[in-house]
């Protein structure tokens, strides 16, 4: 008898954790993004290079965005905890393969889409006005590079046959020796918040719409992409230089074709980083 009853005790414990709450409440959403199609066509091998230099752009972008947020909060109750720049963040990495494809002058050919302007919008937003939800970006995002970006990262080396690893440092994690142990004790940081019931279900519910952001991207630019499937011809006629730095979406609709078919495949990578991970 006491042995279940302290069985059930963990139980409880366990769903009490904010690691498995999130868990719980995304795994619909979790699913969506795995079953993509372009997400399918990257885990067999099918990324191109220029699918992965706009994925860098994006990354570049959002992680701009969110370990600015961090370090600004880093004395907040919330992020204090799981506040592990030295072994996570990831912008010095970016930045070194963006230099790498791009060239010195990087910061003047990145290019992105509206909803990734979106969702750094976002990150800045809850930075300023509630600081507690960087837990469930930075819990989604981290956990999910360290999990299925060493998959990534080998499936972009062999597709793209690149050498060593030039190219590939986001993939890369210097500072954490073992994934799997950090995981367990980024966790055991991030249940250890103390979080009233409103804070917990706000984090949870920004969980939701990290992966939401992401999902609703890849939507809006496969709905683009099926449309310049039948344009093809027009791609290689009317394509012109992008120049601007952000691609609003109603401005994309006039613009090339080619563009937007390869915006459409830059989301599906997008997806990608967000939907295989080991939460």
């Amino acid at each position: 008898m006491e042995t279940e009853r302290n069985t059930q005790a963990a139980e409880q414990m366990t769903e009490r954790d904010l690691s498995e709450q999130i868990k719980k409440v995304t795994k619909e959403n979790h699913v969506r993004a795995e079953n993509t199609e372009l997400m399918l066509s990257f885990q067999r091998g099918q990324v191109t290079l220029p699918q992965y230099k706009l994925l860098l752009c994006s990354l570049y972008e959002i992680y701009l965005a969110l370990e600015e947020e961090m370090d600004r909060n880093s004395d907040h109750p919330s992020v204090a905890p799981i506040y592990f720049p030295a072994e996570l963040a990831r912008l010095e990495s970016i930045e070194k393969d963006l230099e790498h494809f791009y060239g010195p002058d990087w910061r003047e050919k990145v290019v992105v889409p509206a909803a990734t302007k979106r969702y750094c919008h976002r990150l800045r937003q809850i930075g300023k006005e509630n600081p507690e939800f960087l837990v469930a970006h930075a819990y989604t995002r981290y956990l999910g590079d360290l999990s299925g970006g060493q998959v990534l990262g080998r499936i972009a080396q062999k597709s793209m046959g690149l050498k060593g690893g030039e190219g590939l440092s986001f993939f890369a994690f210097p500072g954490v020796s073992s994934p799997n142990l950090f995981k367990q004790l980024y966790r055991s940081r991030m249940n250890s918040v103390e979080l009233t019931e409103e804070e917990r279900n706000g984090v949870l519910e920004e969980a939701v719409r990290a992966f939401e952001l992401n999902i609703q991207v890849f939507e809006d630019l496969q709905k683009m992409l099926s449309v310049t499937e039948h344009k093809s011809e027009d791609c290689l006629t009317n394509s012109k230089p992008v120049t601007a730095k952000t691609l609003q979406i109603p401005g994309i609709i006039n613009s090339s074709p080619l563009i937007r078919m390869v915006l459409g495949l830059f989301v599906a990578l997008a997806t990608v980083s967000v939907g295989i991970y080991a939460l």
